[in-house]
């Protein structure tokens, strides 16, 4: 088998004996087709139902992944490949990968990663019994959406496991995942590191298994949503968090001034607290964003954009530490013309309404003030260079 090979094709497989063999013949046939000098790799994950000896049988290699999980069996597999194109896909027999130009063109005309699509408004077609319709109506397009809002990408089916790349655009996306992930994770950091990426059209058919599928849909659905706003924290974090704090400090404005009728619902104190506390959880959600942001540029995880980089630089620890501090006097001086309140009724008994009305925003005030000076601290120790690494943009101690 020659070293310089332009494509392998990679195959999970566990326990695939009734479809393997198809998977396989149409794999070389495809080769063919395409008019590429390619193999067929099967990344085998503790088969025991003879899909080894099938594979080996058919002239496919065969790679022993002892680490369980879709990911690891992958990993596996794409780090055994000889090709400098690598198009990965089940071994299900639900891909054709006979039909495998319109990917190879692709990487020939130097995109970094070409997925497959099957949804329709990708130029898809999902066969009947192809899919359940949960996932075809509900889990794939929800999670596709949710990926293009999050990460910008152009990708219409975020999680079609028959996908190209190239060798040296998959050692740039440095994938960590291991599980059910590694298909988000493939997607989210092409786009983050800037490859270049599209998609081809395919049909998914009913694959040729006799038992249920390995995939989970609701478990693995939810696997997928969670690794997405992990890796979104303006998403996670920062949208909610403003929201959250816009809205409380508005409330807490208007209702520290008077009651507040609406129709036949009466505001009083009770509300203001509660818009202080929103107040409180939207500046915390806005700091987490930034811890986030800050920590995953350090470790590569995400791009430092413009925006961010500027903000981050404007922000430094000192200032951080002066509006905290000025956020917590204000409060004190709340506190203390309340107390002077009190003492013109020579410490006696004063409305109980107005007086908590004056105290719930002098509280609320020192605790911003207190998380933003805190906040400020922990952020310049996340800018400190660790293990000889270039910290990302921080505020400078």
């Amino acid at each position: 088998m020659p070293a310089d090979l332009e494509l392998t094709i990679v195959m999970p497989c566990l326990n695939e004996a009734e479809t393997l063999a198809r998977c396989i013949e149409k794999a070389l046939a495809g080769i063919a087709a395409a008019g590429v000098t390619g193999e067929v790799l099967i990344a085998d994950n503790g088969s025991t139902d003879g899909s080894i000896e099938i594979a080996e049988r058919l002239g496919a290699r065969v790679e022993r992944v002892t680490a369980k999980g879709y990911g690891n069996a992958l990993r596996g597999g794409i780090a055994a490949a000889r090709g400098r194109w690598i198009i990965m896909g089940d071994s299900d027999d639900s891909y054709d990968f006979s039909n495998i130009k319109g990917f190879v063109d692709k990487l020939r005309e130097g995109y970094d990663l070409v997925m497959g699509c099957r949804l329709p408004n990708g130029g898809g077609t999902i066969n009947p019994g192809a899919m359940p319709w949960k996932n075809r109506w509900i889990g794939n397009p929800s999670l596709s959406f949710l990926g293009r809002l999050f990460f910008k990408t152009p990708i219409h089916d975020f999680h079609c496991g028959m996908r190209g790349f190239s060798a040296d655009g998959y050692r740039r996306m440095d994938l960590k995942t291991t599980g059910m992930e590694f298909a988000s994770e493939m997607v989210m950091k092409a786009t983050i590191k800037g490859l270049r990426i599209t998609e081809v059209p395919i049909t998914l058919f009913k694959d040729g298994r006799n038992r249920p599928p390995h995939l989970k849909p609701w478990r693995d659905g939810w696997r997928h949503l969670r690794f997405m706003l992990i890796y979104s924290p303006k998403w996670l974090f920062l949208l909610p968090g403003t929201l959250l704090f816009l809205t409380g400090a508005a409330g807490l404005g208007v209702l520290s001034y008077s009651p507040m009728q609406i129709g036949r619902i009466h505001l009083d104190v009770g509300a203001q607290l509660s818009a202080g506390l929103w107040m409180v959880l939207g500046a915390q959600f806005i700091s987490l964003a930034f811890f986030t942001k800050v920590f995953a540029v350090n470790e590569g995880l995400l791009n430092a954009d413009t925006g961010f980089t500027s903000l981050i630089r404007r922000f430094t620890l000192e200032r951080g530490l002066i509006v905290g501090l000025l956020t917590a006097l204000i409060g004190i001086g709340l506190f203390l013309r309340a107390v002077m309140v009190w003492k013109a009724a020579n410490f006696g008994v004063i409305d109980y309404a107005d007086n908590v009305r004056r105290l719930i925003p002098a509280a609320i005030l020192v605790i911003l003030g207190l998380q933003l000076i805190s906040s400020s601290f922990f952020m310049g120790v996340l800018g400190l260079k660790t293990a000889g690494k270039p910290a990302a943009p921080a505020p400078r101690a």
